[in-house]
């Protein structure tokens, strides 16, 4: 009767479900594969064919070759989005981890203060603090440089809090256990308190990694020298323009889709199963 429970119509029909509706959002994911695959004549077909009855790698060399023998080359979009992003995601974890653990362990003076200003904070949306990161970005003289682009995107408030849901659940006795053992601050922070983060910091990685990979605003708002910008503005310049992309360009957009997207999917689904133990562990739904 037990293994019975496996084969219940309701549950055979909520599986089914779930994966009609998985297999609907993923719909435009695997047009966007398959069309960057396509020969430019099953472009043209009509009506045309979801899958691609030819696959062939031309989208992707012609996508190479023509950023190559233009004045910016993909290679340097692509090296500019790896270099802020793996920058931001490193100061994320340092700058979260380091301030969340001497605001929750050591609890200075002001520190429900500063808690109060973090939840305050998530309350903004991005839209309402853009035109105040713009003034302050402006007046610290960072424009038109990677400083612009990596600089904001470190001191985020969600971070912080998240990693400060997750630090309050480590028992301070490990903490003092490990001083009258004659451990000193930074061998606490390194050895003992970052690896009970190591899920928080993995779901920290993810986010970050995302958000500074995919972000459109900000090149186009701080950054004006066209050897700065990213991969986000390469895929716009293959079209000519956001709506102006044709038959003959659509390969090349799909196959710059695929190179900007991949990243982000290896990122998340290795690190997923951290990911859902943050969350379920930390409190945040």
């Amino acid at each position: 009767g037990r293994h019975l429970f496996f084969f219940r119509p309701s549950k055979v029909f909520t599986i089914l479900l779930l994966a009609c509706f998985l297999c609907f959002m993923a719909l435009p994911l695997i047009y966007t594969f398959s069309l960057a695959f396509k020969p430019i004549r099953e472009m043209f077909l009509f009506p045309p064919k979801f899958f691609v009855r030819q696959p062939t790698l031309q989208n992707f060399k012609d996508l190479l070759t023509a950023f190559e023998s233009a004045e910016i080359p993909f290679s340097r979009y692509f090296f500019n989005s790896l270099f802020v992003t793996v920058i931001t995601v490193a100061g994320t974890v340092v700058v979260s981890t380091m301030g969340a653990y001497g605001l929750v362990k050591h609890r200075p003076k002001g520190a429900d203060l500063i808690f109060a200003l973090v939840v305050a904070a998530l309350s903004f949306s991005t839209h309402v603090t853009q035109i105040p990161s713009y003034v302050i970005v402006r007046s610290l003289g960072m424009m038109d440089s990677f400083a612009a682009l990596i600089i904001p995107k470190i001191g985020v408030a969600y971070n912080l809090f998240l990693i400060k849901q997750t630090l309050e659940q480590m028992p301070d006795a490990y903490l003092e256990a490990a001083r009258l053992d004659g451990a000193n601050e930074w061998q606490i922070y390194t050895k003992i308190t970052m690896p009970f983060l190591k899920p928080a910091c993995a779901t920290l990685v993810v986010f970050s990694f995302i958000s500074s990979w995919n972000d459109y605003f900000s090149p186009v708002v701080y950054i004006t020298n066209p050897v700065l910008k990213t991969m986000p503005l390469a895929v716009q310049n293959i079209s000519g323009g956001a709506g102006a992309a044709s038959i003959s360009t659509m390969g090349a957009m799909a196959a710059a889709s695929i190179i900007t997207l991949l990243p982000t999917v290896i990122i998340f689904t290795t690190m997923q199963t951290k990911v859902l133990s943050t969350m379920a562990h930390s409190g945040i739904k």
